[in-house]
This record gives structure tokens, sequence and C-alpha cells, in this order.
């Protein structure tokens, strides 16, 4: 018995995609998706239904004009007789709508009322599997011939014309320019599309792309390009796909996998038409007519223009003149570059625009929004420093509370990992320890693993989820751990594999930082002050009780009084070096101190890590 897609036979029915799996709920069949496939049998059935709606839908309708009429009529008669007084003249009563829909306090009464908007998608995967070659070939195939002489500006992104309406390409291909965004707090994309070569499979890019992707919460279509090559394997890149807990409709999942080829065209078509049906299932809305909102993708600038800035509209639109603002600087613009280079006078949701009239560069990721004047843009930017410098302060001053380094205690705590090692066997082993170590309180999360040194793409993905870099037999280059530093992301690197698991079972306990507290060593008493040449004076001291340690805390004290509190940065025992001295023997002291005296009692401790239950 022959299946049919779900989406295939919507449109054969004219029905919109979620209305086809209303009927599907009611019917109790059960889907992954829109691209699902169901039984003939069913498919006649749904037919039937749509019919009897159909039939149904043409007599309410003409039943309900009638009843209609009259009532409006009636009502208008009751307004006539009972509030003669309340009657609006027709200018009073336009000027009244007129006022309305200008209000800007006014929202829609429900998210249906809000018009759709296009979905915006970026392009990720390993290099050379043929992510710039895909976004050509749409851009050459989809977007509207230019007049002739026109001159095409790189804006960062473009808009695509489909038979289901337009798409927006983020075109900037890679997950660190897509983690970047995400860093800041933004969320650019609403769809990524992870491409992976047929001949090639997973490549360590990737597992990196499907990594941000997961972290980001972004849907994600894959496109297996070059299918026009004969060694193309689709199967196997699906199976591999498997590995990763991806698993494709074919075999049981709702990843929707489609075969492409950038050169040829061939599935080009159905990866479009996956986003559009993507895109119709999440419902994305937005309001033009709202308070202004969009996203930097990208700021360079122009040796002729100046500053320029690409800013995706999120919600509302923009217009020549507006005064923007981005984190703490602003500007007005003073012209707006369609995706095509055009000239426009405004933008509205989902629109990509090139924008001349900041004095700054705003950086990749920063929201923007709008203000209604040079006065209002300059107390929005007074407002957000004041409120940086008052968190900067708090951040100081605060002390973190047990549910802050635990999270509150009543939920399932999840530990985000980022692991690399020397060998892919050394990856796997960590790997199947890990899973052991879970607990009905505790998930571990390795969001990526692989062979090599931490990237920089690392430690962005780790700082937008809140990640731990663990290292096995590697370390990190020095402007790795440079931008860790300035993340506030930790990089550990460990040589004994059970050392990383002791970590692991630390960040799992909630004890980030660990906590040290002071501990007593022992003490000497000072009989004589040898000075000498280089080291200054050295206390000839007993050890009167437990131990003295080289480098250990160190306390002076004379009578009831505390002269000195520092370091004993030396021990000899005769002429030897010695780094501890036991009770009942004598020894030289050297202390970053020179004013010791004899009869002084010197008394050593140590800060040792304690467990926290």
């Amino acid at each position: 018995m022959s299946k049919v897609r779900i989406y295939t036979l919507a449109k054969e029915l004219n029905l919109e995609n979620a209305r086809m799996l209303e009927i599907l709920d009611g019917l109790g069949v059960s889907y992954k998706s829109v691209s699902s496939t169901i039984e003939e049998d069913t498919v006649e059935l749904i037919k039937q239904i749509v019919a009897e709606e159909g039939t149904g839908s043409a007599d309410g309708e003409a039943q309900a004009a009638a009843p209609a009429e009259s009532q409006a009529t009636q009502s208008q008669a009751t307004q006539s007789q009972d509030a003669p007084e309340q009657q609006e003249t027709p200018q009073a009563a336009q000027a009244s709508a007129t006022a309305v829909q200008t209000r800007d306090d006014v929202a829609p009464a429900s998210k249906a009322e809000i018009p759709h908007r296009a979905p915006v998608v970026t392009i990720m995967g390993h290099v050379d599997h043929g992510k710039t070659s895909l976004l050509d070939y749409i851009r050459k195939t989809k977007v509207a011939a230019k007049e002739a002489g026109g001159i095409t500006q790189h804006v960062g992104a473009f808009e695509a014309q489909t038979s289901k309406g337009k798409i927006v390409f983020i075109d900037t291909p890679g997950h660190e320019a897509f983690t970047t965004i995400r860093a800041r707090g933004a969320n650019v994309a609403d769809i990524a599309i992870i491409v992976i070569a047929a001949d090639d499979s997973l490549m360590p890019q990737t597992r990196e792309a499907i990594a941000h992707a997961q972290a980001a919460k972004v849907p994600m279509i894959i496109a297996i390009n070059k299918m026009d090559l004969p060694q193309a394997n689709a199967d196997k890149v699906k199976t591999d796909l498997t590995q990763l807990n991806l698993v494709p409709e074919e075999y049981g999942g709702d990843l929707i996998v489609v075969p492409v080829s950038a050169r040829t065209g061939e599935g080009v078509e159905d990866l479009l038409e996956y986003i559009s049906l993507n895109a119709e299932l999440e419902d994305l809305r937005a309001d033009p007519n709202g308070q202004f909102s969009g996203v930097v993708i990208e700021g360079k600038v122009d040796k002729q223009s100046g500053v320029l800035a690409t800013v995706m509209v999120q919600e509302g639109t923009l217009h020549v003149g507006d005064f923007l603002v981005v984190g703490e600087n602003y500007g007005k613009i003073k012209a707006m570059m369609d995706s095509a280079g055009g000239r426009i006078k405004e933008a509205g949701p989902s629109t990509p625009v090139q924008i001349l009239g900041f004095s700054e560069v705003p950086t990749s990721g920063e929201k923007v929004s709008s203000a209604k004047n040079e006065h209002a843009a300059r107390d929005l930017i007074a407002s957000r420093a004041s409120d940086r410098r008052d968190a900067e302060g708090a951040q100081v001053l605060r002390k973190l509370t047990l549910e802050d380094m635990m999270g509150p205690l009543t939920t399932v705590r999840t530990v985000n990992l980022i692991l690399r090692a020397d060998t892919q066997g050394s990856v796997e082993a960590i790997q199947g320890i890990l899973a052991r170590k879970e607990s009905e309180d505790v998930k571990i999360n390795v969001m990526l693993s692989g062979i090599g040194a931490p990237t920089e793409g690392d430690v962005l993905l780790a700082s937008t989820a809140e990640a731990t870099i663990l290292c096995f037999s590697v370390t990190a280059p020095g402007s790795v751990t440079k931008i860790a530093d300035n993340k506030g992301v930790d990089i550990k690197s460990f040589r004994i594999i059970y050392e990383l698991i002791d970590e692991v079972d630390r960040l799992m306990k909630g004890n980030v930082e660990p906590v040290f507290e002071e501990k007593y060593l022992g003490r000497a008493e000072v009989r004589m002050v040898i000075k000498h040449p280089r080291f200054g004076n050295i206390a000839g001291s007993y050890v009167t009780d437990g131990s003295l340690k080289r480098n250990a805390k160190a306390k002076v004290t004379r009578g009831k009084e505390t002269v000195y509190e520092g370091t004993l940065v030396g021990l000899k025992r005769l002429k030897d070096d010695v780094r501890e001295v036991q009770t009942g023997y004598e020894c030289g002291i050297n202390l970053d101190w020179d004013g010791a005296e004899i009869g002084d009692i010197i008394e050593a401790s140590e800060m040792v890590e304690v467990e926290v239950a």
C-alpha cells in the first residue's frame, strides 16, 4: 500500500499544515512531523473529512448572512433608542478610529492578529562541505535580478523568494559567527541548516555546528550535499547521525534530512519547502507596528561611506531618520540599503538592512533598540551605563548562596561539559565513565567532544551554555586561554584520567569554587638571629610543637602582641635547604621580614581544601 507525506497531502487539499495535524490528532494518527508519511486508507478518510467541512462551511455561511444582518440592524436600533446622546458624527467616529490606530500602548487582541514573518536561516557545517556553494545556488536562483548597472553591496544576509514566500538567509556561514551573536544574548536565526558532504559524512566541525545549534535550541535541518558525486553515500551520513542521538525520520526519528546538490540544484526546492514547513509550524510572527527591536549581524568601516552596520529587524519597523541605540552608543539613520544594495526608506520584521549613521562600529550580536529623539537616546545610554556600574559593583559584593552554586534544590541539575583529549580512545573511555556517573538529581551533558586542543569556538560555546572545558593530555593555546579568562570560562587540563573524573564529581556537587580553611601546623621559638648578606636575617629557632613547612603561612608573636604575618619562605637544617622540620629539631627560618628577635614565637599554618557536605 502506498504512503503519502503529510505536507504533500495538505498542499493537494489546500489546507494549512497546522489544520492537517489537527485532523490527524482527532483521528488518533501518530506522526513525527509534517514530513512523516501516512497510509492510503488514512488519506481517503482525511479527504472525506475535508470534503464534509467544505460543504458545511458553505451552508453555514449562507445561513449566517441574514441573522448577522438582522442582529446588526437590531443593535443599531437599540443604540439609537437607548442612548441617542452618545451617537457620533461620521467625522467624530473617523477621528476616534484614527486615534486608536495610532496609539502606541494598544496591543493586538491575540497572537493571531499579529502577521506572520519570514523565517531567518543560518547555514553551518564542516569546511569544504559546501555551505557557501549552497548559499550561492539559492542566491542565484531565488533572488530577483537587479536592474542593469546596480551595485551589489554585501550586507551579511539576503532574501530568497520561494513559492511559499520569503526566506532570509544569514550570509555568514560558520558556527563561530552564530555563537558570537548568541554570546551577547541575541538569537537571530530561527532555523539552522547543517550541511554535511555525502562523500565525507560527519567531521569535527560538523559535530561542533550541531552542538552550537542544540545549545541555541534552534530547529535543525540536515542537508546532505554533493549528492551528484559518484561516491555519495547518504545512508552512511544518516547512520552516523544516529550516533549523536539524531535520528532521521526514515529511521523513526524526527530529524529532517534532505539530500541536495549545490552544483546541480538537486533537492534545493525540497530544502526550501522544508524550511517553509518548519517556519509554519513554529508560527513565526512579528508586529510591524510594535516597538522596534533588532540585532547587529555585522559592522564594518567603509572607506567611502564610513561606519556601516547590518541589522536584522525583529520587531517593529525602521525608518530613515530614526535614532538607534546599541549598547552605550547611538546613531541616527542617514540611509538604509536592502540586501540587494538598493536604497530603502523603511524595513519591517525579518528584513536585513545595512545602516549608515553610527559613529562607532557596533559588535555582532549586540541588540538594537530605537529612541524617539536624540535626547531620549542620550537618556537611555546614561541609564544603561548606570545600570552597568551598579551591576559591576553588586557583583563584587555579592556572596554565593548554596542555591546560587547548586541551583534550586528541587530540580534536576545539568552539568554542561566540553571534552577534548589526545586520542579518540581517550574520548570514548572518558565518556563511558561519565555516562555511569549520572544520577536522578544531576545529569551530565557532554555538549561537544573531540581530539586536539580546545579552540576559540569551544570557548564561545562554553560561555553561552555555561559549560566547563575539560582537557585530557592536551593543553589550550595561550590565545584560547586568554579569551577564556576574559569570558569567565574554566579550562581545566589533566594528565591522569581519574583526576579529571574527580573534577567532574566536584562539579556535580555544585562546589565549583573550592572552600579552604586554615590548618595549624606547629610553632618554634627564636633563640638567635643570624644576619646573612644574601638572605637577610635568619631566625635560628627550635621547633617546640608540630612541624614547620616551607611556604607555609607564618605569624610572629612577641609576648601577647602579633608583630608579623606573612610567609615562611625558607627552612634550613645545618647547611641544607629542607621542606619540613619536626618537633625537637633546630632550624634556620627565613621569613619575608627581617624584624625577628630572640624570644619571638613563630607559628606556622596552611590553607587546606575542605569538602562541603
